[in-house]
């Protein structure tokens, strides 16, 4: 059985993290979003992939190749224009009979995978909080009935979880789907029609991680961290206080002084401290460096950053490349301990979260003294100059003085 993996999309609600990546290529504890649901769906015995693949395809295809490295076989197909699920997923035809089909913007767990390829003609539910922001599905007993879209009065909180097990007739099914309303071809909409010719089965999952917002990202990394155990391959030198599962990469050194609360993630040829704290929840990239005197707590650092010098990050996402200058700050809790709001792509977002720094795109460095204000939005390519504060959405390649 093949195991269909939709990673076409660019992902704009990840913006500016997405500006120069796919969604599914974001880290999460040291690994891509897309690796999680490789290794889970591996581990739910599935060994022959294809990736349905389109925005910056060349970062999945140089990072997986044939999938050999995970003792898996993985094709590509490339989706062209993004016209939809159903689109998306016709794109397989050619290569799969009997098949799994992932989100790949979406975490599943390995034995819900599992049950989902057990069971013939079947999609995954799931009980959520905020049912209006998905697919709401109404169910008959075991099967499912109806899948409604985004409904403004939610009548129950049971959602579509984004995976599905279809044989080849879905591609028939497919071609008879018209556009949403939305102008794209949607697999929910196949869905209707086939469940009113036969049975299809809803399985609740016990395992699941929507990744919607960049904010989203710190949920997930903290579930993931929680699920690991000490590894040290690097040097741990004299006078380092380690406490709980701490993972150190290959050739990273951990100085004296430095103090790392677990779970924490520090990935290979990094330098830490001296006379750090690391606090826990944080996944550090490849070739990092976390300075003296500095603070992180809750936060991911991708690839080649650096917080060298009096810097304080908490609750934040920061990108490749980035650098922070001398004593940048980043605020991470208002005042009045309300909710954040954020502007997105132009738009406020109340995110329900009481604490959040910034999401730092790629590329980006901050002069000395620098202030980020909270729930700042970085876009990539921004140079910020020393003592400046800054806050709300910055636009890419822009320049605060």
């Amino acid at each position: 059985m093949k195991c269909v993996v939709l990673a076409a999309g660019e992902g704009k609600r990840m913006h500016p993290l997405t500006y120069t990546r796919p969604k599914v290529m974001l880290p999460i504890a040291n690994k891509p979003l897309l690796e999680w649901n490789l290794l889970n769906a591996r581990d739910a015995g599935l060994k022959e992939f294809l990736f349905v693949v389109g925005y910056k395809s060349e970062m999945v295809r140089n990072y997986f190749g044939d999938g050999k490295q995970w003792d898996v076989n993985i094709q590509y197909v490339n989706q062209g224009k993004a016209l939809g699920t159903a689109h998306a997923i016709s794109m397989a035809e050619a290569f799969v009979d009997d098949f799994v089909v992932l989100c790949g913007d979406t975490i599943f767990g390995a034995h819900d995978i599992q049950n989902i390829v057990n069971k013939e003609s079947s999609m995954g539910l799931v009980e959520v909080e905020n049912p209006d922001k998905y697919g709401l599905v109404k169910t008959k007993g075991a099967n499912v009935v109806k899948i409604y879209e985004k409904m403004e009065k939610p009548f129950s909180n049971v959602i579509n979880a984004g995976i599905y097990h279809f044989s080849k007739s879905i591609f028939d099914v497919i071609k008879m789907t018209g556009k949403s309303k939305r102008g794209e071809y949607e697999i929910t909409d196949s869905i209707n029609l086939l469940s009113k010719e036969s049975t299809f089965e809803g399985i609740h999952l016990e395992e699941w991680r929507d990744v919607v917002y960049p904010w989203d990202l710190l949920d997930a990394n903290e579930e993931l961290l929680k699920k690991g155990t000490t590894s040290i391959e690097g040097v741990v030198e004299e006078n380092v206080t380690m406490k709980g599962p701490v993972v150190v990469g290959k050739n990273s050194t951990i100085l004296p002084g430095s103090y790392i609360e677990g779970p924490v993630f520090i990935g290979s040829d990094c330098k830490i401290g001296p006379n750090c704290y690391i606090r826990p929840y944080t996944s550090i990239g490849n070739s990092c460096h976390v300075g003296n005197a500095c603070e992180v707590k809750n936060s991911i650092v991708m690839d080649n950053s650096c917080i060298p010098h009096q810097n304080y990050v908490g609750d934040s996402v920061i990108g490749f490349n980035c650098n922070l200058g001398a004593g940048t700050k980043i605020a991470n809790l208002r005042l009045d301990k309300r909710n954040i709001n954020v502007v997105l792509n132009g738009k406020i977002i109340d995110i329900k979260r009481r604490k959040l720094g910034m999401i730092m795109g790629d590329n980006v460095q901050t002069g000395i003294n620098s202030m980020i204000n909270i729930g700042t939005i970085i876009g990539n390519n921004v140079f910020i100059g020393l003592g400046a504060i800054v806050k709300g959405e910055i636009s890419p390649n822009t320049q605060i003085m």
